[in-house]
């Protein structure tokens, strides 16, 4: 079906039906709600009530992430594949009720956690201090003690290796008393005693030697101050305990959080459509966009429900419709790789149902074994047979599917199974196998690979230009349709056949004769008719000229890109050659057999995904700067429609039908 096509949708309805009427669209999920701009409509002010969502459901991420780390959860291999649970609306309205006790306990688990937060920086702040005190655990006087009536007390520290006493008393010619508390390296912590009145000369001199002060001084001695800080690590180790073991009690409650997270998500969303709508003193009334297949299915199931009036209608020639792209099971994988790119405008086409097919053929080719396409195509089945994975990640398993069936197709082609697996295993039994390819084999014959990606190349820049032409043709714009693509398809693909000569010599001459023919046709018709926009014959001819430069020159470029369909295939097998040659290089069979055991699996592993890397981002390129430069423009916007946008929970009930 390809791009969607939308219409305009106006519902008026009693203002009574209001919050019914919303929920059930936003279960529907096919209504984007556009900001009603009418003066004469009330808009409901919406952002107190966004922001006290946006609260709540950042303190049930929060509160989750905390519990996560208190009471990890043990998740099962393939948990994260695992989709949204099913609720039935009606159990979701009943538990809507306790969702308050589900935030108070998110609240509470966020305060444990802060306490604990605090206890334990409290912790650190003390360790810290009592370590600095330790040194003084002897000193048994006050840290703030100063003297006696007739003498002055220095208590403090200095870098020496001499004997305190004897170091101290050469810093000063006054009668000092010293008596050392502890030494911990060059650093000496002291108390000196001396008389009053020599206490200013002894401070200035322990001064200029780096006299520095204990850590804390105070009505106490240092042990008093230690037991008091190991009584308070104490109780504060005890706090992050009970705060530790009080969180951890919470475990269980994940089910709680994932159903209040969805909800917030509802009510956020919710009221920033409500936000948008226009209010009269009894109705409501909605503008916004819908998809044209189910506009009048939503217009009869609503008028049928409610007390409303709908109308269905048209929209403007000058506004852009959002874009919604629906394809068939071969081509909707690949379409989050044109969003990569950019959504179609309301001129483009839809690229995903041709650029599919290429995509996946190129993918394959780029791949070309057919032993890691088989395990991709295995995985990939396993893994979307037996879970309920959805949304994005399962578009991407189904691409990677029919990628892996690509590859698994011309690897067959290319006689590609683990490279030369099949023979050198075969050799280690004293048996000698010839080539598996269907086809042939690249690396002996890389001319013929490397002119039939061109090949691919030509046919897929001119299934480009037919898109151009098809949409051109389809605006009514005829003539732009076969001037801007049938002149180059001339120029380029009468030019092949003699270009293909450079590299075989098999080319028939009647061949590339009838080609350079068919390509002077083009030149000719290229020059004559690609500079029809300018205003003279002169800027017409050189309109044309200038077209034929950049038809030979950009045209050449494009080609010689998918030269990378060569080089990336001859990458893969290679490297998966090295690896078997590594494992049967060694003549000691426990050897060889523990090669195998090991270097083979984690050698092609490495080796697939790093081909399998390059084949993605590769043949994405293919399509984005070859392909899309030919006829598409890109600039769209997606449709967001006011939805069930959750992450853990989804309706049982269908989009329509109730």
């Amino acid at each position: 079906m390809a791009k969607v096509e939308m219409k305009k949708i106006e519902i008026i309805a009693l203002l009574s039906d209001s919050k019914r009427l919303i929920e059930r669209l936003q279960r529907r999920g096919v209504v984007e709600f556009c900001d009603i701009k009418d003066e004469r409509l009330v808009k409901m002010n919406t952002a107190s009530n966004l922001a006290t969502f946006e609260k709540h459901l950042a303190a049930v991420l929060s509160a989750r992430e905390i519990l996560a780390r208190y009471a990890p959860q043990k998740q099962p291999l393939l948990a994260g594949l695992s989709g949204r649970k099913e609720i039935d609306k009606h159990d979701f309205g009943k538990t809507v009720n306790d969702v308050d006790d589900y935030l108070k306990c998110c609240y509470d688990i966020i305060e444990l956690d802060k306490k604990t937060a605090a206890a334990t920086a409290s912790i650190g702040k003390n360790e810290a201090r009592l370590d600095a005190l330790l040194p003084w655990r002897d000193l048994d006087v006050d840290l703030d003690f100063s003297g006696t009536r007739e003498t002055a007390c220095l208590i403090g520290s200095l870098e020496s290796r001499e004997e305190s006493g004897e170091y101290i008393q050469s810093l000063t010619e006054a009668d000092v008393s010293v008596v050392e508390i502890s030494r911990f390296g060059n650093k000496v912590n002291f108390a000196v005693l001396c008389h009053k009145d020599d206490r200013e000369e002894l401070l200035l001199r322990l001064r200029e030697a780096g006299f520095t002060p204990p850590p804390e001084t105070g009505s106490y001695t240092p042990a008093e101050r230690i037991a008091e800080y190991e009584k308070r690590i104490a109780a504060q180790r005890e706090t992050v305990e009970k705060c530790t073991q009080s969180i951890k009690a919470y475990s269980g409650v994940e089910p709680q959080m994932d159903f209040a997270e969805d909800y917030f998500r509802l009510r956020s969303d919710k009221y920033e459509a409500i936000g948008k709508m226009g209010l009269t003193q009894n109705t409501f009334i909605i503008e916004g966009w819908i998809p044209a297949d189910c506009a009048y299915k939503i217009q009869a199931e609503f008028e049928k429900k409610f007390v409303t009036a709908i109308r269905v209608y048209e929209p403007d020639e000058d506004e852009e419709a959002p874009v919604l792209m629906r394809n068939n099971a071969f081509a909707q994988p690949v379409e989050g790789i044109t969003e990569m790119y950019a959504l179609p405008t309301r001129s483009d086409v839809d690229p995903n149902p041709v650029m599919s097919f290429f995509y996946y053929l190129f993918f394959g080719m780029m791949l070309s074994d057919a032993g890691y396409g088989l395990l991709m195509t295995v995985a990939t089945w396993i893994v979307l047979k037996k879970t309920t994975v959805e949304g994005t990640l399962r578009r991407s398993l189904v691409m990677f599917r029919n990628c892996g069936i690509s590859t698994l197709f011309w690897g067959a082609l290319f006689g590609s199974w683990f490279g030369d697996a099949p023979q050198v295993i075969a050799r280690q039994f004293g048996k000698e196998i010839g080539s598996t390819a269907l086809w042939f084999e690249p690396i002996s014959d890389p001319i013929k690979l490397l002119l039939f990606s061109f090949l691919l190349g030509i046919i897929h820049l001119f299934v480009g230009l037919g898109v151009l032409f098809y949409k051109n043709w389809k605006q009514g714009r005829k003539a732009d349709a076969f001037c801007d693509s049938i002149p180059i398809m001339l120029t380029v693909g009468g030019v092949a056949p003699a270009g293909a000569g450079i590299f075989i010599n098999t080319v028939p001459a009647n061949i590339s004769k009838i080609g350079l023919i068919v390509s002077a046709v083009g030149v000719v018709l290229l020059i004559l008719t690609a500079g029809r926009s300018g205003k003279n014959i002169f800027s017409k001819l050189f309109g044309g000229v200038y077209a034929l430069y950049n038809t030979a020159t950009g045209y050449l470029g494009d080609i010689l890109s998918y030269s990378r369909l060569l080089a990336l295939g001859l990458a893969t097998g290679s490297i998966a050659s090295v690896i078997n040659l590594v494992c049967g290089m060694m003549e000691n069979p426990i050897v060889k057999i523990l090669l195998f055991i090991v270097v083979f699996p984690i050698g092609h592993i490495a080796n697939m995904a790093i081909n399998l890397l390059g084949a993605y981002v590769h043949t994405a390129r293919l399509q984005f700067v070859e392909f899309f430069s030919k006829f598409y423009e890109g600039g769209g916007r997606a449709f967001a429609p006011l939805t069930v946008n959750t992450k853990h929970l989804k309706f049982k009930e269908e989009i329509i039908n109730e």
